[in-house]
């Protein structure tokens, strides 16, 4: 299993991490491993700086994205499974249906005003799950062991709705950009 990226810094698994220490290891790591301090070291030693070198861009690339970085330790912790069907909340998909249909009838239909009423909708919706998970979030590193795994499951949910809006949103854009 490849190295988790917190390990890879040193830095406690966190969705809020502090972000300049996280900045400052990249760099320094940068410094560490660029291929001119390695130019004439063996090609094996060339080889294993070169990977460690895309391991420290990989690893800050995601854990510098707040969505990124989420979507990383959901499935480190086996939450989240690429190409597979997440089951979300029935109430949420009954909500999302009403708003599907809303989205269909303004493709039949453009309206301006139903296509501002809508995004605003959307956006109430994204606003109310962010202010809800926020505390999830901050808290999650203080957790004892035992707790994490219901927070987890919290934050899953959560991005998992944020992605269907996202969805939304996108859509709500083009019919936008057509009118």
């Amino acid at each position: 299993m490849p190295l988790d990226y917190f390990t890879f810094y040193g830095l406690p698994e966190s969705f809020r991490p502090d972000e300049a220490a996280l900045k400052r290891l990249y760099y320094a790591k940068s410094r560490e491993t660029h291929p001119d301090f390695h130019a004439t070291s063996s090609a094996e030693n060339q080889a294993a700086m070169l990977r460690e070198a895309t391991l420290n861009t990989d690893a800050y690339r995601t854990l510098s994205d707040a969505d990124l970085r989420m979507a990383y330790i959901l499935r480190q912790h086996g939450l989240l499974a690429e190409g597979k069907q997440e089951q979300l909340p029935p109430e949420f998909l009954m909500d999302m249906m009403e708003l599907n249909e809303q989205l269909m009838d303004l493709e039949n239909d453009p309206d301006a005003a139903a296509q501002s009423r809508i995004a605003a909708e959307v956006q109430a919706l994204a606003n109310t799950l962010d202010v809800g998970i926020e505390p999830v979030l901050a808290g999650y590193e203080q957790l004892p062991a035992d707790h994490r795994p219901a927070a987890l499951e919290q934050i899953r949910t959560y991005y998992l709705k944020k992605r269907y809006l996202l969805r939304i949103q996108q859509q709500v854009a083009t019919f936008a950009a057509r009118s």
